[in-house]
């Protein structure tokens, strides 16, 4: 038996990168899941190939009506929701007295509120489901070890942390057998990895060179790597397990 069999998902930012990777996996795993994404059309397709067991809706997470409709998407196909991945977000530099404030504002509205959405409007589906239940969100290396040139990035990382942490105490408190954890990925290979690639300067061997000395271990992380963590923790062999950071980072949380 795979270790999501029984379960349904709602992946946010399923299209590609991390989000996509956990698609996979988890109906690999005998899991089903619901891709949501701003990206309909790279969603649907990715849905198509998985098969029976996926199927996608368009979500803008900054949209509470719209995660409310992901929901009921995903108990209308499946017949319940028993999982929540919160992994849709996006990374632009700037320090605080430089970054543009409506980089400053966006970056908040999709990293944090739009994992607030995605708790308010799935939390409930998934203790109707009356089974052991899951929300991970995707956190970053830089909530827990920020770095200057990011002010609203580590900003919104750290506080989606401290948001998780208490879902997963009030959801122990209300008796709910849900719980909340945070995966928090270091410089990983995807899209928006290849997007820095492109941008900054130097050579794509020079600019991936800079992100690895910040790894002890000395290379960029897979996509892959992140999301048999993110399963871990929807699966019932995290069933005591709440509350918790797990870093996925090669070190570089505790980097002297």
């Amino acid at each position: 038996m795979g270790r999501m069999e029984g379960k349904v998902a709602l992946i946010s930012g399923g299209a590609e990168g991390i989000g996509g990777t956990v698609g996979r996996l988890f109906v690999a795993e005998g899991g089903r899941v619901m891709l949501g994404d701003v990206q309909a059309d790279k969603a649907a397709a990715l849905a198509d190939e998985l098969g029976e067991n996926a199927a996608s809706v368009e979500l803008d997470v900054r949209d509470l009506d719209a995660w409310e409709k992901a929901v009921a998407a995903a108990v209308d196909r499946f017949g319940k929701l028993t999982t929540l991945c919160n992994v849709a977000g996006i990374s632009e530099p700037g320090g605080v007295t430089e970054v543009e404030l409506d980089s400053w504002q966006r970056t908040i509205d999709i990293n944090l509120n739009g994992t607030f959405n995605g708790c308010r409007a799935a939390i409930p589906a998934i203790a109707e489901s009356g089974e052991p239940g899951a929300v991970v969100n995707v956190g970053s290396m830089l909530a827990l070890r920020a770095g200057g040139g990011f002010a609203a990035y580590c900003a919104s990382k750290a506080a989606v942390t401290a948001l998780t942490k208490t879902i997963a105490l009030d959801c122990a408190a209300k008796g709910l057998p849900i719980r909340a954890n945070t995966v928090h990925p270091g410089a990983i290979r995807t899209p928006m990895f290849e997007r820095y690639l492109e941008a900054l300067p130097g050579s794509t061997e020079e600019v991936e060179a800079m992100f690895a000395a910040n790894h002890p271990m000395g290379r960029i992380g897979e996509a892959e790597e992140v999301a048999k963590a993110i399963l871990f923790l929807a699966s019932d062999e995290a069933s005591f397990t709440s509350g918790v950071d797990l870093t996925v980072d090669g070190a570089g949380t505790i980097r002297e």
